[in-house]
């Protein structure tokens, strides 16, 4: 008889192996060791804390994705935060203010969630919900910037709140980068992990993986040019295709093994960095993560969503608690019908399911 896959185990596992290999990363920064050093006794906590809300009947996720604002100052190609009008020029009316979030992640920390992503549109318009961000020291917060508003007011604040990680979106080269990201972006960049090094504050990267880029992204080149600039941690999120025309773009069964093959070269070579892939391989986590069982997203309004990808919600955050928000109906019908395990192309399967999703909703 074939053993029921335990998500918990699975999912203390992999926090347990990200919280080794920050320390590690850090072990030749003194006052970002000791940061860290702290956090693992706190995450250890925080794993004790769901295993006791799992003994009780309820399973609590490791990690929440918050998008705290919907306006980003970028028009990146193929973004699919637009695409779904998630993501405008302007502020949109009825988002949650910065005492919101702060509710918000007072909640997380007391359910033992130990990471929260800060993201956007661009989250680093909202200075509000990241300082808020910074007083819970209990929490990592990897924030998903572009980098544009990263100034001498965020630098202080990064040095002060060792617990706020930022995280800049980079595609590889400058040609790449600045193709995708707009002219002058790879630059700014660049500039921007300069004084990280100089200044001696951890950071890491963000890189879309495309058919494209995949190659050089995962190239010796290319990580030790980040490696030299101080980077620590680098995040491959794979891309999701928002049109059918981009769907050459998104890496298929061979690219993901090839990729799969390089993250795990990259992790035993570059030992003093952290390497995450996005959404990662969902054979080995028994299906997709998304909708609770690993994490979900809150959007910029304060919707409980299965995950970015998938901007469906039946509760909001304004209205209720955390805990209430991670039992949703919606979570339970997409964990209950398996549809997070079923087959599908790769990728993203809430995004290519998108029409089941719905009807759950109803």
């Amino acid at each position: 008889m074939e053993k029921e896959f335990d998500i918990q185990a699975y999912m203390t596992a992999g926090v347990e192996r990200v919280v080794k290999d920050a320390l590690k990363a850090t072990l030749k920064d003194p006052r970002e060791s000791a940061y860290m050093l702290k956090f693992a006794a706190a995450s250890k906590r925080a794993s004790q804390k769901r295993a006791k809300s799992e003994a009780e009947g309820t399973h609590i996720p490791p990690f929440l994705i918050t998008s705290i604002t919907s306006k980003c100052n970028l028009h990146c190609a193929g973004c699919y935060s637009r695409q779904n009008h998630a993501t405008e020029d302007c502020e949109a009316h009825d988002q949650l203010t910065g005492e919101d979030w702060g509710r918000i992640f007072k909640e997380a920390d007391e359910l033992g969630i130990s990471f929260i992503l800060l993201a956007g549109g661009e989250p680093l318009i909202r200075r509000d919900v990241v300082e808020a961000a910074g007083r819970m020291e209990n929490i990592l917060f990897p924030i998903f910037t572009n980098g544009v508003y990263i100034n001498d007011t965020y630098f202080n604040l990064f040095d002060k709140h060792r617990n706020l990680v930022p995280i800049m979106s980079i595609e590889g080269g400058r040609e790449s980068t600045d193709a995708r990201r707009g002219e002058g972006i790879y630059d700014k960049l660049i500039a921007n992990m300069d004084r990280f090094k100089e200044k001696n504050l951890i950071y890491g990267c963000s890189v879309t993986v495309t058919t494209e880029n995949l190659k050089d992204v995962v190239s010796n080149g290319f990580i030790s040019s980040l490696k030299d600039r101080g980077c620590k941690a680098v995040i491959f999120v794979e891309y999701v295709p928002v049109t059918d025309e981009s769907e050459e773009l998104a890496i298929g069964d061979e690219e993901r093994e090839f990729f799969a093959g390089e993250l795990k070269r990259l992790r035993e070579e570059y030992d003093d960095m952290v390497f995450i892939s996005f959404p990662g391989d969902e054979k080995s986590s028994g299906g997709c993560v998304a909708a609770g069982r690993g994490f979900f997203h809150i959007n910029s309004h304060g919707g409980a969503e299965p995950c970015p990808f998938s901007p469906y919600s039946d509760i909001n955050v304004k209205d209720t608690s955390l805990r209430d928000a991670i039992e949703s109906k919606l979570f339970k019908a997409l964990q209950s019908e398996d549809i997070l395990k079923d087959d599908h192309n790769g990728g993203c399967v809430l995004f290519e399911k998108r029409a089941l999703v719905e009807a759950l909703l109803g």
